[in-house]
């Protein structure tokens, strides 16, 4: 199993944490199953860029992001070269580490 290892993140991970995720999960599902409730206010459909995530290592692993990622990827705050939408980055055999970002484009947090 791999080990996603989040970095510090005032409000997810204040100490920054590691979890177990399967091999196949989207990082998005992976954090929620640790009970890491990162936004995600399109549910894990790529129409939103809440679930935005830097992938500081591993970022090769996993398969590149679709043209519908991509483009969404451009309206995220804090766009770098490494960011995923996490809901779309699926997690392969390789360890991963994220960031993620202190903020997202919504205005008010949903209640998942």
């Amino acid at each position: 199993m791999p080990t996603i290892k989040i970095l510090p993140h005032p409000e997810y991970a204040p100490q920054g944490t590691e979890i177990q995720a399967n091999v196949g999960d989207s990082i998005c599902e992976a954090l929620l199953d640790k009970g890491i409730e990162i936004e995600h206010a399109c549910e894990m459909s790529c129409a939103c860029t809440t679930c935005h995530c830097i992938v500081r290592k591993g970022y090769d692993s996993m398969e590149a992001p679709v043209e519908a990622e991509e483009d969404l990827l451009d309206r995220a705050w804090g766009l770098e070269p490494q960011s995923r939408l996490s809901c779309q980055a699926i997690v392969g055999q390789e360890d991963l580490t994220i960031e993620i970002p202190r903020y997202s484009i919504n205005h008010a947090k949903e209640n998942h």
